[in-house]
């Protein structure tokens, strides 16, 4: 039988089994990244790799992340991340640059995780970040631990918060790997200065054509709802509302209930939308094509990146 496809699922996941073994079983709840790196040389993963130096801050205006060949010693590696950011972005940002080094280092000596080519660069440039991203993700929050602290909960704003500092994760983060997660229906929608940066649908949401209604381009927050309403900061138990005033072709008796998190500024919210469960739409088959809900769902701007 042939090995699984190398990609940041299944990397992260090998990742993940040797590190239970390391730890003998008894693995922290965050992810010990200093671990993984010293790891790394020792591994499959690292083959001819003697050392991934320790990650150093460097501030330089729109820096996100680096990972660096030594020029001078092709068997040494460098990371390098943003020493403003905060520290559950720097987490993410340094799982990521390891992401690189094993699923893209025989690529090239060096790759710059900039605003520029994160947002903005060619399409190839925009699958190997989606790549790491992805291995960060599956990485930092595993899917076993997310599956054991949901299970059997009524999730709601404070449960997500409470899991993301267990995995110490941005919010955000871990929001995003709900909804990449769950078997719920339910879409997150980040705006950005009162505008749509992005959205994302779990399966199940895609599978029932649930998916939030257009008014413009660039998006809005649709009148009657709490994203709408300034005068709302924070929402964190939810209210609940008729499905149809976000979703147009869900039925006026379905029910969701929509969060609301301001951050501190104000000017970026995440809303969170559960649905009540349906049955699949019998003349929709688009979702067994491999269509993949966050490749549709970011609708913005093409390859449209998180924020971590």
């Amino acid at each position: 039988m042939s090995a699984p496809a190398l990609n940041g699922f299944t990397a992260a996941a090998t990742v993940l089994k040797w590190l239970r073994a390391w730890h003998a079983g008894d693995m922290p709840e965050a992810i010990d990244l200093d671990v993984v790196r010293q790891m790394l040389p020792t591994t499959p993963y690292g083959t001819g790799v003697r050392e991934i130096k320790q990650p150093m801050p460097l501030d330089i205006s729109g820096f996100e992340g680096s990972l660096v060949r030594n020029p001078h010693d092709a068997a040494e590696w460098g990371i390098l991340y943003n020493g403003r950011a905060s520290p559950e972005r720097r987490r993410f940002t340094i799982a990521h640059e390891l992401g690189h080094f094993i699923l893209h280092r025989d690529r090239q000596p060096r790759f710059n995780c900039d605003k520029e080519s994160v947002y903005s660069g060619h399409e190839t440039m925009r699958l190997i970040e989606r790549e790491a991203d992805d291995f960060a993700s599956n990485l930092l929050m595993p899917g076993d631990r997310l599956r054991e602290w949901i299970l059997n909960r009524r999730i709601d704003l404070h449960v997500l918060s409470g899991i993301a500092k267990r995995f110490q994760v941005s919010f955000e983060a871990l929001c995003i790997r709900f909804i990449k997660f769950t078997p719920q229906r339910a879409i997150l929608v980040y705006w950005d200065n009162g505008y749509a940066k992005y959205e994302w649908r779990s399966s199940s949401a895609v599978r029932t054509r649930a998916r939030i209604r257009r008014t413009g381009d660039p998006q809005e927050p649709l009148p009657g709802t709490l994203a709408a309403d300034a005068s709302v900061e924070q929402a964190w138990d939810g209210v609940e509302m008729s499905a149809a005033i976000w979703c147009p072709e869900e039925a006026p008796y379905m029910k969701l209930r929509e969060f609301k998190h301001s951050y501190a500024s104000r000017d970026r919210v995440l809303t969170l939308l559960l649905l009540e469960s349906a049955e699949p739409r019998a003349w929709d088959r688009s979702w067994q094509d491999g269509e993949s809900f966050d490749s549709y769902d970011r609708f913005v701007s093409t390859g449209q990146h998180q924020v971590r």
